[in-house]
């Protein structure tokens, strides 16, 4: 079996809800995290599923959100 790696957090917890194997989750160099995944053949298309779906979108505009938040002056 294969492993599939990602930082992308959003993209990460998909892929643990669509049921794939969280082997590890790290902290990186550069202060990213880093999720590897067991992986069964699935995780090239559940990525592509995300990509397309409303949890993509749902991340999207809580980003957006918060980069809103995040740049009102006090």
């Amino acid at each position: 079996m294969t492993s599939y790696t990602t930082t992308d957090l959003s993209l990460a917890a998909f892929l643990k809800l669509r049921g794939l194997k969280l082997l590890s989750a790290s902290k990186t160099g550069a202060g990213r995290f880093q999720f590897v995944f067991e992986d069964d053949g699935r995780a090239d298309a559940l990525a592509l599923d995300f990509a397309n779906s409303e949890f993509s979108s749902y991340d999207a505009n809580l980003r957006a959100l918060k980069k809103m938040i995040n740049s009102r002056t006090k």
